[in-house]
């Protein structure tokens, strides 16, 4: 058995610990904090990547993102095309005070149309103030901080490298094109140089 009053003691020395040491005290709003990269402060909408495929609204555990769309006629791009439609967004809207900052939203958007912002002042004191409309959350996008760089040990993501096969195959092409026009050209004039010598 341990000494009766033990527990005690030792609550009463961390207490003595805490008591003598220099608190530190955040002075805000004087002095802004020093927020973590990736923070979660509020969500910004780039809206021309917005496609409305509506999966952030129907994953959203709270079913918090409002949007609305219609539906318009694009005419054909060439001649003979058929016309298409697309979907065109109306509202988007996010009520921040329902949401829970799961980022859940941002994750499943597979275009890019969401980020996390990491400005969090922006309390209301009507909290129908809350739901920020589009206009709103295209404003918060400027707060959104650049990715960080990538690792020059990394390896090159598959998209860059695509696209840069694709556009050596295209250059490589341009090359093979402009080359035989130059024959094309040289043998035309070489043929015309023959006709002048033969009369």
């Amino acid at each position: 058995m341990g000494m009766p009053g033990k527990g005690l003691a030792k609550g009463l020395a961390v207490t003595l610990r805490t008591m003598t040491r220099k608190s530190v005290t955040a002075q805000y709003p004087d002095a802004q904090p020093d927020l973590a990269p990736r923070t979660r402060g509020v969500i910004g909408l780039f809206e021309e990547n917005c496609t409305v495929c509506m999966l952030c609204a129907r994953e959203c555990p709270d079913w918090c993102i409002y949007i609305d769309s219609h539906k318009e006629t694009v005419p054909p791009a060439a001649p003979g095309g058929r016309e298409r439609s697309r979907n065109v967004l109306d509202r988007f809207a996010i009520d921040f005070a329902l949401c829970m900052y799961c980022g859940i939203c941002i994750e499943v958007c597979p275009f890019d149309a969401l980020f996390w912002s990491p400005e969090f002042e922006y309390a209301e004191t009507d909290i129908r103030e809350l739901t920020h409309e589009r206009d709103r959350l295209r404003e918060w996008m400027w707060t959104v901080p650049e990715p960080p760089a990538l690792d020059p040990a990394a390896e090159e993501p598959k998209e860059i490298g695509a696209a840069r096969k694709a556009a050596d195959k295209l250059a490589a092409q341009q090359a093979a094109e402009a080359q035989q026009a130059a024959e094309a050209a040289g043998q035309e004039e070489q043929a015309k140089d023959t006709e002048e010598e033969g009369t």
